[in-house]
């Protein structure tokens, strides 16, 4: 119990200094560093299996922050920056002013702009399907639907709280959580996928709309959250109307390319990304009378936009990363483990507490797929010590660490989203909290009306 206790000692210390204004990535790299050295200190070991020792506590510590740097920097920060300075471009050349010109027209007649944060939501969850990853999600949402929402009168935390969340509830059969959830089960793929989660996910999805759009509501007249709605008729567009396709060839690419859509052409979001990039220049470059010069010169934004994510979010992904890593490699998360296998409970409440510690454990890290992938493996033989079904436990556990990731402060996503809106990851959560607990209680009264509680 003693590692539970530092881990969340330091959390909590995390905690206090970001909302004292602290910056956030020092925070969460000092706290990573701080619990990597204690768990060498414990006896634990402060490296995953992946990474290679170093022989030193100190130098082990520092390795994981390298390791990180190359891994977030190279994948996943690549990807974020890419997306960042397609962003900036798209506003630079004009396109996005174009989109919300276009736009304006067909959806003058939806006065409440939290109507159109319904159906901004429930077009982000549709996008889930074509993007497994949470926050890989959130900054393609952040770069094409984010700068729409605002100009169209979503205040700025809704709209990012909109991009953060559509990964909270898991609709793709494909996804890897739920093939493992479903091998867990010991239900073909299809029957856990589609005849148990997706009812469940559908209703889930319904309801978060329904709360985000008055909890979204409550908060911006409490707060007196400026809108940014833009007049359209002074809207200032320099950039001919074909531009409005422009911001949309991520979302349109990773729909026709990510995947097998078209036998035999697959690509990735960093090749659609690039590809979109590629794509713009040479619309601009033709817009623009084969002016070469000022086509380069446009271009620069892009590379701006791209050194700025990584110093504003990828920094901050890197930090979260050794922070998760050190409260896993302290052994908070294992206590946790140990926690629910000595749990002597009904069939009810080990599902409560299963949900419960693997929320809390997503909050804690930030991740969705490592306290899911922890503690699923507990799950099957809870379930038959007590004759219970494995998919009655496994399926909220499944739902909760992707809701759980989606109100902590240093995931991926909140952390990704939040520094491209440049607000602190504490507004971002505070939005979606309230959506995210009702959905969370209806996954687990979902759960209870669809899945039988024993074994056949």
């Amino acid at each position: 119990m003693l590692e539970l206790l530092i881990g969340l000692v330091i959390t909590i210390f995390v905690g206090y200094f970001i909302v004292k204004g602290y910056k956030a990535a020092g925070v969460l790299l000092t706290a990573g560093l701080a619990l990597l050295i204690i768990a060498g200190l414990l006896g634990h070991s402060v490296l995953p299996a992946k990474v290679t020792a170093t022989g030193s506590l100190l130098t082990d510590a520092l390795e994981y922050v390298k390791y990180m740097l190359q891994y977030r920097g190279g994948g996943l920060g690549m990807q974020i920056m890419l997306l960042c300075g397609f962003a900036s471009y798209m506003t630079h050349i004009g396109a996005n002013n174009v989109v919300v010109k276009q736009f304006s027209k067909p959806l003058a007649f939806i006065k409440s702009p939290y109507i159109l944060l319904v159906a901004a939501y429930i077009v982000a969850c549709l996008m889930s399907l074509a993007v497994s990853s949470a926050t890989g999600l959130g900054v393609l949402l952040m770069a094409t639907l984010f700068p729409m929402m605002t100009a169209m009168g979503i205040s700025r935390p809704a709209a990012v709280a909109v991009c953060a969340s559509p990964a909270a509830i898991i609709l793709s059969p494909t996804s890897g959580d739920v093939i493992v959830a479903a091998e867990k089960s010991g239900l073909p793929l299809h029957v856990f996928a589609v005849e148990t989660v997706l009812p469940v996910s559908i209703c889930a999805i319904i309801v978060m709309a329904a709360a985000a759009f008055f909890w979204n509501k409550y908060l911006d007249k409490k707060e007196n959250t400026p809108m940014e709605k833009v007049d359209i008729s002074a809207m200032e567009v320099n950039a001919p109307s074909y531009y409005a396709i422009l911001p949309f060839l991520p979302i349109v690419g990773v729909f026709l390319f990510n995947g097998e859509t078209i036998p035999g052409l697959s690509l990735d979001i960093y090749t659609i990304v690039v590809g979109s990039i590629f794509i713009g220049a040479l619309v601009n470059f033709t817009t623009n009378k084969l002016n070469g010069k000022k086509t380069l010169e446009d271009l620069e934004s892009c590379y701006e936009g791209m050194a700025d994510a990584f110093k504003g979010v990828v920094m901050l992904l890197v930090a979260a990363g050794v922070f998760a890593q050190g409260l896993m490699s302290v052994g908070a998360i294992d206590n946790l483990l140990h926690l629910a296998d000595k749990a002597g409970a009904g069939g009810m409440a080990l599902m409560l507490l299963l949900t419960g510690l693997t929320v809390a454990a997503a909050i804690a890290t930030g991740s969705g797929n490592a306290p899911f992938y922890a503690f699923v493996e507990l799950a099957p033989q809870l379930a038959g010590k007590m004759g219970l079904s494995p998919a009655f436990l496994i399926i909220p556990m499944l739902q909760a660490s992707n809701l759980g990731r989606t109100i902590s402060p240093v995931s991926g996503v909140i952390v990704a989203t939040s520094g491209m809106a440049k607000i602190s990851p504490f507004e971002v959560v505070k939005r979606t909290s309230v959506p995210v607990i009702c959905g969370l209680i209806t996954v687990i009264i979902g759960t209870m009306v669809l899945v039988p509680m024993y074994a056949q």
